[in-house]
């Protein structure tokens, strides 16, 4: 039970985060419309079907419709921990700015300092033990044999995993190409990744990723295995990468570098040398500072 409780509130933070980054798309459509349940005092609620991005005023508008109330009201925000929050009328996308436990109340101004949470709010009043005793050993381990087997259905299929790391190492060798180097570092590492070079695969003429050497591909064209092997060579870390330096250094301009490489230079400059020297400034810091920035400019 608990854990089906952390899925449905790791659901919900994703969906408030989705909302966050996208309303101001949705406040652009006029056809995107939200059920929202909007309580009473009295524990209570009132559903209502409003645009995504309506306002407090518009909320309050269609609650005293629906409750059929004459009276002045406040739409409160309110956390399980009973801290109460009066919304403005020009506040809009309400909803997505709640918490996971929060809620929304309406109440005339006189019934504001009665507003309690919901018992739901405050979390379990008693404990899972009692129900996990009475559900039989048998009937959990079915359960759980039956979630596993789901999540095994939902692996694609093995045969595309070849094709998949093909479309990757093109795509790292274009951006190579373009002098995106950032991307085609990122693409690299993420082929590096031990979630990727453990993969080990049983069935005849599949995919076989070695996890030792320089960890090629055995079942993909010579052409895609050299194309990896130098891939790799390039993120040596050996000698302050120098590999990468002096690739970088051969390409003409403009290309995009390695940002996370240059912010560690860049990082080493700044903490690896005093601003003041006996209490003057340590030009050499600063020239140091300069000619980093002017090579990476040429860029």
């Amino acid at each position: 039970m608990d854990y089906a409780l952390n899925n449905k509130r790791r659901v919900i933070r994703l969906v408030l985060q989705w909302a966050a980054m996208y309303g101001d798309l949705l406040q652009e459509d006029d056809v995107a419309m939200a059920f929202l349940e909007v309580y009473c005092m009295d524990h209570t609620y009132t559903t209502i079907r409003v645009p995504v991005a309506a306002s407090v005023k518009e909320v309050i508008s269609a609650v005293a419709d629906k409750l059929g109330s004459g009276e002045s009201l406040l739409i409160v925000k309110m956390n399980s921990g009973g801290e109460k929050v009066v919304l403005k009328p020009n506040d809009v996308s309400v909803f997505t700015t709640l918490t996971i436990n929060g809620r929304l109340f309406a109440c005339p101004r006189e019934q504001f300092d009665s507003l309690t949470p919901l018992p739901e709010q405050e979390g379990p009043t008693t404990g899972t033990v009692g129900t996990f005793e009475l559900m039989s050993s048998k009937d959990l381990a079915y359960q759980m044999t039956t979630y596993d087997w789901e999540l095994f259905n939902c692996v694609h299929e093995l045969s595309k995993r070849v094709q998949l790391l093909k479309k990757f190492i093109k795509i790292a060798a274009h951006c190579k190409e373009y002098k995106n180097l950032n991307s085609f570092f990122a693409i690299v590492m993420g082929l590096s990744n031990v979630a990727v070079s453990r993969l080990a695969l049983t069935e005849e003429q599949q995919l076989a990723w070695t996890v030792f050497g320089a960890k090629v591909m055995q079942k993909l064209p010579s052409k895609f295995k050299k194309f990896y092997a130098e891939f790799e060579s390039l993120m040596d870390p050996s000698r302050n990468h120098r590999a990468y330096r002096l690739t970088a250094a051969k390409l003409d301009p403009p290309l995009i570098p390695f940002m996370p490489l240059l912010i560690k230079d860049m990082t080493f400059t700044h903490e690896g040398n005093k601003t003041f020297i006996d209490n003057l400034v340590n030009f050499e810091k600063m020239v140091r500072s300069f000619m980093k920035v002017k090579f990476e400019r040429l860029f």
